[in-house]
C-alpha cells in the first residue's frame, strides 16, 4: 500500500533509539525525510546511518529536550535545515518511578517541563505552516497509563494524561485545517526504558529479570512484548494522508493488555 508520504518531513523527538527509532525507520521507508533529535550523539549517528543504508533520508540533531533552552536550539536548527516540518512525533523518556504519597515539588516542576513543554513548543513553532498548507500531523507517544494508571509511576500517569488532553483539545481547534492530533498508547515493548523498569521491579521482588519478564508477558493476550518496528508502522499510517479522518484519538498499541475500552 502506498501511504502517500513521499516528500514529507518529520521531526522525531527521542528518535535515536527505542520507539522513536522504530517510527523513524518506518517513516523513512515510506519516503519521509526524518529529523532525529536526542541527546545521545552516538546513538543518533547509528540510527541515521541505518536509515540511510536502507535508502532513507535522515538528519540528526543533538539537543537536550528536557529543557526549554534545548528545545529552542532544536527548533532553530530544524528551521535552518527544512522549510516545512509537517509531521511532529512527540516522544521522550519517561520520568522516574514513585508513589503518589510522596510529593517533591521540584521534581514535579522539572518533569512537567521535560514531558509537556517540548511537544507544545515544537507544535507552536511548526503548526502555523501546517495549517497554511492544509496538512499536518502531530502524534504523541504516551502510555497505556493514560487509560489505566500504572502503580508506582505517578509522574508518568499524571503528566502523560495532561499531554493527551492537551492534544485532544488541540485536535478540535485545528481539524478543519487538515491537521490531525493523536496519542498512541504503547504497552510493553522491547525498549531500554522497559528493560530498566523491569530490572528495578525484579530487584524489589527478589526475582530474576527473566522471571519478571515472563510474568509480564503472561499478562499480555498475544503473549509477548512488541517490537519498535510494529509500533512504528502504526505511527506511520497515522501520519499519512490515508488517516485524515482519525484525530483526537487515544490508540492503544499493547497486544490487548488494556482491560478497559
Amino acid at each position: 500500500m502506498d501511504l502517500k508520504l513521499s516528500g514529507h518531513s518529520a521531526v522525531v523527538m527521542g528518535g535515536s533509539s527505542g520507539l522513536g527509532a522504530g517510527i523513524a525507520r518506518s517513516m523513512a521507508a515510506e519516503g519521509v525525510h526524518v529529523y532525529l533529535i536526542s541527546r545521545n550523539t552516538e546513538k543518533l549517528q547509528h540510527t541515521a546511518a541505518q536509515i540511510q543504508a536502507e535508502g532513507g533520508k535522515a538528519t540528526w540533531i543533538a539537543a537536550d529536550l528536557s529543557s526549554l533552552a534545548g528545545v529552542q536550539t532544536a527548533i532553530t536548527t530544524l528551521q535552518e535545515h527544512c522549510n516545512v516540518i509537517d509531521i511532529i512525533i512527540g516522544n521522550g523518556g519517561g520520568p522516574p518511578p514513585g508513589p503518589a504519597t510522596s510529593f517533591d515539588a521540584a521534581l514535579w516542576k522539572q518533569q512537567t517541563e521535560a514531558m509537556l513543554l517540548p511537544v507544545m513548543s515544537m507544535t507552536d513553532a511548526f503548526l502555523p505552516a501546517m495549517r497554511k498548507q492544509k496538512f499536518g500531523r502531530i502524534i504523541m507517544v504516551s502510555s497505556t497509563s493514560v487509560a489505566e494508571p500504572i502503580p508506582g509511576l505517578v509522574l508518568s500517569n499524571a503528566l502523560r494524561s495532561a499531554l493527551a488532553n492537551w492534544g485532544k483539545t488541540l485536535s478540535r481547534e485545528v481539524g478543519r485545517d487538515g491537521v490531525t492530533v493523536n496519542t498512541l498508547m504503547p504497552g510493553r515493548f522491547d525498549t531500554d526504558r522497559v528493560a530498566q523498569l523491569n530490572q528495578t521491579r525484579a530487584q524489589k521482588q527478589g526475582i530474576s529479570v527473566a522471571e519478571l519478564r515472563q510474568q509480564k508477558e503472561n499478562e499480555i493476550p498475544v503473549g509477548r512484548y512488541g517490537s519498535p518496528e510494529e509500533f512504528g508502522h502504526m505511527a506511520t499510517f497515522l501520519a499519512s494522508p490515508l488517516a485524515a479522518y482519525v484525530t483526537g484519538a487515544l490508540i492503544p498499541i499493547d497486544g490487548g493488555l488494556l482491560r478497559s475500552l
